[in-house]
Formats: structure tokens, C-alpha cells, sequence
């Protein structure tokens, strides 16, 4: 029970029916609006890492390149890696990078007019580009370490708008 919060029972959760069994909600009733999430994720790795991200010195490429590209297609196919997500029509996705001290801070934000919100695009976006940041460094950081995956505002829908 410790992943469920403990006041939470089987029916309060969506997408479970009352055997327990998983099912994908039921959405044709909601109404359709505006819908935008952000999420993050963080590599934590080295100085020296940091150093040749920013100077195109890895020796698989320029790593941010590739996370933000992989972060945008990861949101489209968000509905193939999560079994229970709606397919939406996607509207806007950005993925941008905060370079710190040791770290790579990735910002994913996703948007769509429809009947469900958009935070597990945004966090598909965030956790895969994170992996391609790993990939791209792991030649020369075995050691990096992903982070801090979370949901970081939401607007839109009925249960409204919500930020850390």
C-alpha cells in the first residue's frame, strides 16, 4: 500500500474497475480544452562531463541535440509505452536544458486541446531525453545518475490548474 496513498480505495482509482483489473477511462463525456504540462527530469554527472557538453566534446555528438529530439518523439509515443494513456493530438512540445555545476536539468512541456491532460507526454518527454543525455555520456560517466523525475505545473480540465 506504501505506493498508494492510503486513503485512496480500488474505486477511486480510474483505472481500475472493481475486480481490481486494469481498464483505459473512459473520456467521451469530458469536455475538450486547452491542456498543458511540465515535467523534469535531472542528469547529475561530473564537472568534466559539463565541460564537454557545453564544448561539443563528447565523443558521441552534441548529447543535447539528440535528448531534445528524443524527448519530443517520446511524448508522440507516449500512448505505445504507457498502456493505459489516451493516443491525443499533441500540439506543442519543448524540451530545453538548464546546464548546472553537475548537472543537466531537462524541462519538458506539453500541449493539446482534448479531453485528458498531458502530464505523462510530459514526463515520457523528460525521462526519455534524460536517457539520451545518459546514453551520450555514459563513454565517459558510467557513474551518472537520473533524477528528480516529476511533474512540475498542469493547466486545464476539470481538476484544474496546479504548480510545485
Amino acid at each position: 500500500m506504501d505506493a498508494v496513498n492510503a486513503e485512496q480505495t480500488p474505486a477511486a482509482l480510474t483505472h481500475l474497475r472493481q475486480d481490481g483489473s486494469a481498464q483505459m477511462v473512459d473520456v467521451s463525456t469530458k469536455a475538450e480544452t486547452t491542456r498543458e504540462a511540465t515535467a523534469t527530469a535531472t542528469v547529475n554527472t561530473t564537472a568534466e562531463v559539463m565541460g564537454l557538453l557545453g564544448t561539443g566534446g563528447l565523443p558521441k555528438g552534441d548529447a543535447l541535440a539528440v535528448a531534445r529530439v528524443a524527448g519530443i518523439m517520446a511524448a508522440k509515443k507516449t500512448p505505445e509505452l504507457v498502456p493505459l494513456c489516451h493516443p491525443l493530438p499533441l500540439s506543442k512540445v519543448t524540451v530545453d536544458f538548464d546546464l548546472v555545476a553537475t548537472a543537466v536539468v531537462i524541462v519538458a512541456t506539453v500541449k493539446t486541446r482534448g479531453v485528458t491532460g498531458v502530464e505523462m507526454e510530459a514526463l515520457t518527454a523528460a525521462s526519455v531525453a534524460a536517457l539520451s543525455v545518459y546514453d551520450m555520456i555514459k563513454a565517459v560517466d558510467k557513474h551518472a545518475v537520473l533524477t528528480d523525475i516529476k511533474v512540475l505545473a498542469k493547466s486545464g480540465g476539470k481538476s484544474g490548474d496546479w504548480a510545485l
